[in-house]
């Protein structure tokens, strides 16, 4: 489980790192729960690799089940602010401008999805 998260922590850490960012707030947060849970999820199986669950008298279960549950609700926050920020992909980057510039370019948009998934 804890690879596996790892592993979808990195590839949404580069999807959103890959594109833009045209609104920094939403993608930030999303990066900031990627990186988080990445870190958290190395430092939580380094302790079970190590042996040191053995040495620390902690419900193992129990804070295995909070970590997972609060890792859960921050990448669903992070999934509906990245969904909101790909759903705005044909709103205008300026509105007094002129050009027809979007927020989103088709490269973009398709990687925003991705990351969203």
């Amino acid at each position: 489980v804890f690879l596996s998260l790892q592993l979808f922590g990195t590839i949404v850490w580069i999807l959103v790192a890959s594109t833009q960012v045209p609104l920094p707030l939403l993608q930030g947060w999303v990066m900031f729960v990627a990186v988080t849970a990445w870190f958290l999820s190395i430092v939580f199986l380094s302790v079970f690799l190590f042996g040191y669950a053995n040495r620390i008298a902690v419900n193992w279960n129990q804070a295995d089940f909070i970590f997972h549950g609060a890792t859960f609700v921050f990448y669903f926050g992070a999934f509906l602010l990245q969904a909101a920020t790909t759903s705005l992909h044909y709103l205008p980057r300026k509105f007094n401008s002129t050009t027809q510039e979007r927020i989103l370019s088709g490269r973009e948009y398709n990687i925003s999805i991705a990351a969203s998934v």
